[in-house]
């Protein structure tokens, strides 16, 4: 009988390049229905700075996560996307991350579709703790990031899954928003916990 390889393909971080955004994805959905072709995208948001970054390599790293989100989806999610309504927008940009972002989707199939299956609709930093660190056992990109990168993930969960579980009907539990010191566990190489929520802005 063979056993089963229990390490899965590692968790791509580049997503941390950009939270939500759903305001600045709108811009890059409203030029992508004009062309229909996302090479121009491309050129055109670098090109205007439409992202208003302040450096170029900021812009990139932007545009590229965006875009490749934004790629997800369907003419029809890219049409709600452009449209005026900031809740539709913050959906689309949410289901957008869902589809590119395999730690997002897994903490929305594993954590959050329990969560509302047992109408418990306060979501804990001790939620997502506890998935991080049970997903670093078998995603090792996880245990190799280093401090700044955790803090750096940390921020992004806290903007992105904030911003789209707010039509779910879940919050956030901001009793505990303090950010938390990231650092490694001692115990046999395992990361301790990710660092806590931040406040929002």
């Amino acid at each position: 009988m063979r056993i089963q390889n229990l390490v899965q393909a590692e968790y791509n971080l580049s997503f941390t390049a950009a939270s939500l955004r759903p305001e600045l994805a709108r811009i890059v959905a409203e030029f992508y229905l004009k062309v229909s072709n996302w090479d121009l995208v491309r050129d055109h948001v670098l090109r205007s700075n439409a992202l208003q970054c302040r450096s170029t390599s900021s812009a990139i790293r932007l545009e590229r996560e965006l875009r490749r989100r934004l790629g997800k989806l369907t003419e029809t999610e890219l049409v709600i996307l452009a449209g005026e309504n900031a809740d539709d927008r913050a959906a689309i940009a949410w289901l957008a991350t869902l589809k590119h972002t395999q730690l997002a989707f897994d903490f929305a199939a594993e954590v959050l579709r329990e969560k509302l299956a047992m109408q418990d609709r306060v979501l804990r930093r001790s939620d997502y703790e506890a998935f991080v660190d049970s997903k670093s056992l078998i995603h090792p990109s996880l245990n190799r990031l280093r401090p700044h990168q955790g803090v750096k993930l940390d921020k992004f969960t806290a903007h992105a899954f904030r911003g789209g579980l707010a039509g779910g009907g879940l919050r956030w539990d901001d009793s505990a928003s303090a950010l938390i010191p990231f650092s490694p566990s001692r115990d046999q190489g395992r990361q301790a916990p990710m660092a806590g929520w931040v406040p929002l802005l």
